[in-house]
């Protein structure tokens, strides 16, 4: 694998079909998985697939919108749980080998926008 776009792209095809021997080929041995909102690290490749495998509930995610650079890759994901759905940026660096170094995510809560901008915006 040199890609990294296309590795991003497995990484989450094989996230979603739960294949966690392909999930795995997608990340080098020390990557480390940050969540800013909760302040969270997990480093290293077994405890991230563990930490996958765990996560609560029946998850589903498809790329909104990919950017890639050579060493860096961006997605927009739109993630369901149940009848909920979420969307997420997601940070990835590469080892130069074309497998994911680190993995940044941002989970952004919906919330209502303040009162007063009615006439510039339209809700969708």
């Amino acid at each position: 694998m040199t890609d990294l776009r296309k590795t991003v792209e497995t990484f989450w095809a094989t996230a979603e079909a739960r294949d966690w021997d392909a999930f795995a080929d997608t990340l080098a041995e020390d990557v480390t998985y940050e969540l800013p909102q909760t302040r969270e690290r997990i480093s290293g490749k077994a405890r991230y697939i563990q930490f996958n495998r765990e996560y609560p509930g029946d998850w589903h995610a498809r790329i909104e919108r990919i950017l890639a650079e050579p060493d860096q890759v961006v997605t927009w994901i739109r993630c369901r749980v149940g009848d909920e759905e979420v969307d997420a940026i997601s940070f990835f660096t590469g080892d130069g080998s074309g497998r994911i170094a680190t993995v940044t995510d941002f989970w952004p809560e919906p919330y209502e926008p303040p009162a007063g901008r009615e006439h510039l915006a339209e809700r969708y």
